[in-house]
């Protein structure tokens, strides 16, 4: 039996389902696709990490005896190439739209058989006692709870006696031949996760306490490897409950929400383009208001600060895309779905099941959701998390000299005969006053 390796967001050699459950001759593989990589500027910066990632696993399998032989198409071309030297694709399961669509599509042409690789439980499992998913993630932890009260998740053991098929795949395509130019990552992504993860381990004590206060950036940094496969979920709950150390429950905690997610959007597919409580909501359509969301010139100082940083770095901090997330939602009352499609535009750590999942909780109008009546001040916020205004004058360079204290009050710096920044574009009280009887009175038909 020949069998083609499709790797595809579990770009690593341990933990690999592929390499387990390989039997003879195999040919992994990685695709660049073109319907995902034609849609993307030309500098986006995650085409840059996920080309490098591929190399390193290319230099990875060669060292086990095998390689990895890298296309620049679209995956139907791809297998159709392919599928008369080989029987069957192994590959690990996406939950997502477009996933789901290129896999039937493939499985056309070759049996497709998927493995959980990317997510530590399988969606199909874990239902409630009447055998329905769970919708809420508290009653949903604690029914895990003998996975995550465990020592250690079995990880996927690699098959030895894998042979290299023969295949013409020696041209390495480079960067260039994708269309897209190199771009500098920030620091961490050079690094190994396994070192970031231990480099997290040392200062884990106070996790809980810190991780809500951007300006120290108290976390994991793992969320772009592990995105992209280059540790697995499992091998990060492994390693953390082997450290026993303080807050350790806490992080496994925050690691099953990326489970819960995974699992909402399996069971319900609809969640990605439709509120999930299905209730009908007349957004604020006016284009003007989201491109200055967008572009950070709302005039509320943590707002511009954050979607500054984003545009420039790719990165953004939970609390941050939880406040980004309220104002856009609820403030400016703009439809989720916008702040969902920017987001994955620019995320390094962009993932359709998390993504879609914290939008909505940021709108009301997901699963487990915030209540529509809580509406994150974003003067509040940035007072609470960022006192000295550490991380706004880090992104807003012209405003270093000021006052941290004017950041955390409603229209201070435009007010100041000093600062040559704009009023806010909204009203903080009455948007929200707004929003709660927009709400209100969208659930009130709804039932």
């Amino acid at each position: 039996m020949k069998q083609i390796l499709w790797f595809r967001r579990d770009l690593r050699v341990t933990d690999s389902a592929l390499l387990q459950y390989a039997e003879d001759e195999v040919l992994p593989i990685f695709i660049f696709d073109k319907n995902i990589l034609n849609s993307l500027p030309k500098d986006d910066k995650r085409v840059s990490f996920i080309y490098e990632s591929v190399l390193n696993l290319k230099r990875e399998l060669q060292s086990l005896g095998l390689d990895l032989a890298i296309f620049y198409d679209e995956p139907l071309n791809v297998f159709k190439t392919l599928a008369k030297d080989f029987d069957e694709v192994l590959c690990s399961i996406d939950f997502d739209a477009y996933a789901i669509k290129r896999d039937k599509e493939v499985e056309k042409v070759l049996p497709l058989k998927r493995f959980n690789d990317s997510f530590i439980l399988n969606p199909n499992e874990h239902l409630k006692a009447d055998n329905t998913p769970y919708k809420v993630f508290t009653p949903f932890y604690k029914s895990l709870n003998l996975i995550t009260q465990s020592f250690s998740i079995e990880e996927y053991k690699r098959n030895e006696k894998l042979k290299l098929t023969s295949f013409n795949y020696k041209k390495i395509i480079s960067l260039e031949d994708l269309g897209f130019e190199k771009q500098e990552l920030p620091s961490f992504l050079y690094k190994d996760a396994r070192d970031l993860l231990k480099e997290f381990l040392l200062e884990i004590d106070d996790y809980q306490v810190n991780r809500d206060f951007f300006y120290k950036d108290a976390t994991s940094k793992l969320s772009v490897h592990l995105r992209f496969g280059l540790i697995s979920p499992k091998e990060i709950f492994n390693i953390v409950k082997k450290s026993n150390v303080n807050d350790c429950e806490f992080f496994i905690r925050e690691l099953f929400w990326r489970e819960f997610y995974n699992y909402i959007l399996f069971h319900f597919p609809n969640s990605e383009s439709k509120n999930f409580n299905g209730i009908n909501i007349s957004w604020n359509e006016n284009e003007d208001d989201f491109q200055k969301w967008c572009e950070g010139k709302t005039g509320v100082p943590i707002i511009d600060a954050a979607m500054i940083h984003l545009n420039k770095t790719g990165l953004m901090h939970n609390r941050l895309r939880m406040i980004v997330a309220s104002f856009l939602t609820k403030n400016l009352f703009v439809d989720w779905k916008k702040g969902e499609k920017y987001f994955a535009l620019k995320l390094l750590d962009y993932e359709a099941s998390s993504n879609i999942g914290s939008w909505q909780w940021a709108a009301s109008t997901g699963a487990d959701a915030a209540p529509y009546f809580r509406v994150f001040n974003p003067y509040t916020q940035s007072s609470k998390f960022d006192k000295d205004g550490l991380f706004i004058k880090s992104v807003i360079k012209e405003l270093e000299e000021v006052d941290p204290k004017l950041f955390h009050i409603e229209n201070a710096l435009s007010s100041n005969l000093f600062f040559n920044y704009p009023k806010a574009i909204v009203d903080i009280s009455l948007s929200r006053k707004r929003a709660i009887e927009n709400f209100k009175r969208a659930k009130d038909e709804n039932l």
